[in-house]
């Protein structure tokens, strides 16, 4: 993937420096090493020869990587940029891939995952320039570059993921960056279909519609058993387009102990696609409430005049069991009972709302989770007090006054 790619990196440690160009020549690639933000400017602003990606420290001697690609945004497109950053920089990583930038890895790294990273970033840019599909964490770049890969491929494809994973808009890219695009993209929806069957068979149905162009099954685990026979029966008599397919997480669960459902699904030999669920993404939640956000708030007889941090933190930490239709959902609401100048988490979470009697004092939470962390430890160490004191960083004395204080009672001394 990276041989023959042009690669400029800005680092000012020698160590590091010389690992990666040493690493990066190896694949095959042209490095060009700058340790400073003034002369990587100029080099990446005229460059000699066409640059595929830039590898940045955000930290510098004469300033900051940030600094480097917002001043390149000034006057033209940067390259696509992959951030290296430490622990205390994630978030300004993730503010700049919201402003263009096209990835980040944080230190410590794995060479594998640093260029399996590197390899991911240019193969997005060796395309179509489409704006991101499910958000901008890696996790939701890995499925936009799987899409990528899948879409140069004519075999069935099955995407996997809970409700609300946007796996309709994956099936949608993979169409429209395969040779087929120009043809039709037809969808049925098993979930919601009367009749599936007919939807899909019938005179006017969908396989006789779709040409050469695009099928996309969604919750396709739900086709019957006369329906998976009529599927086989029709792939026989051969078809000229491309299947693409969903169904939910449990696909596993779905096959385990049905045999014929099972023998149906690798007879189809589907290359799987997982999609995350959104709540192991808290970044793309955060992205996702953005987008909807401008449209949804513009409809507003007053528009309100943005989202609060602290209910951008509040979307990070939820868990988001339904979903981006839930993000959408409840973003909806919030928007129609908002009364203040930002968006606050009540608006958007309102079942939180704690009464004033029923509210911790800060001591008492302070109690509450030093108790939980010591149940927890005692757990992990089957209640044996001196290990577990060890692992909470307390003399054994200490822990087991907290213990007495707590009423906390284990067979082990």
């Amino acid at each position: 993937m990276l041989k023959g790619s042009h690669i400029v990196l800005v680092e000012d440690d020698e160590i590091m420096g010389a690992s990666l160009v040493q690493r990066l020549k190896l694949e095959g690639a042209r490095v060009s090493w700058h340790k400073q933000t003034g002369r990587a400017l100029g080099a990446i602003r005229t460059p000699r020869a066409k640059i595929d990606a830039v590898i940045c420290d955000i930290r510098l001697p004469d300033g900051t990587g940030e600094d480097l690609f917002t001043t390149l945004c000034k006057t033209a497109t940067p390259p696509p940029f992959l951030f290296i950053t430490g622990h205390g920089g994630i978030e300004q990583a993730v503010r700049l891939i919201k402003a263009g930038a096209a990835d980040y890895v944080s230190k410590p790294f794995e060479m594998a995952v640093f260029l399996d990273r590197l390899s991911m970033l240019l193969a997005r840019h060796d395309g179509p320039d489409l704006p991101p599909l499910l958000g901008v964490s890696s996790a939701a770049r890995r499925v936009e570059a799987q899409a990528r890969e899948l879409a140069g491929s004519d075999k069935p494809v099955l995407i996997v993921g809970g409700p609300g994973t946007g796996k309709g808009l994956v099936a949608r890219r993979i169409h429209d960056m395969s040779e087929r695009r120009a043809a039709p993209f037809i969808t049925v929806n098993f979930a919601r279909e009367a009749d599936a069957g007919q939807a899909l068979f019938g005179p006017d149905g969908a396989w006789h519609k779709v040409g050469e162009g695009t099928l996309f099954l969604n919750a396709f685990s739900r086709i019957t058993p006369a329906g998976r026979a009529a599927f086989l029966d029709a792939l026989a008599r051969g078809f000229t387009g491309r299947i693409i397919a969903s169904c939910g997480q449990d696909l596993a669960a779905l096959l385990a102990g049905d045999e014929e459902r099972a023998d149906f699904f690798f007879r189809l030999d589907m290359q799987q696609l997982p999609v995350p669920p959104l709540g192991s993404r808290p970044e793309d939640a955060v992205w996702l409430m953005q987008q909807l956000f401008s449209d949804m708030n513009a409809a507003r007889p007053e528009p309100l005049q943005g989202i609060s941090p602290i209910c951008e933190e509040a979307v990070r930490a939820h868990d988001w069991p339904g979903g981006g239709r839930e993000l959408r959902s409840r973003l909806l609401h919030g928007l129609e009972t908002a009364s203040g100048d930002l968006l606050q988490p009540l608006d958007i979470f309102p079942e939180s709302v704690v009464q004033p009697e029923a509210m911790q004092t800060l001591a008492e939470a302070r109690e509450a989770a030093e108790k939980a962390q010591i149940i927890d430890t005692l757990a992990l160490t089957n209640g044996q007090i001196t290990k577990a004191a060890g692992l909470l960083k307390v003399s054994r004395t200490t822990l087991w006054e907290k213990m007495q204080k707590f009423g906390i009672v284990t067979g082990s001394r």
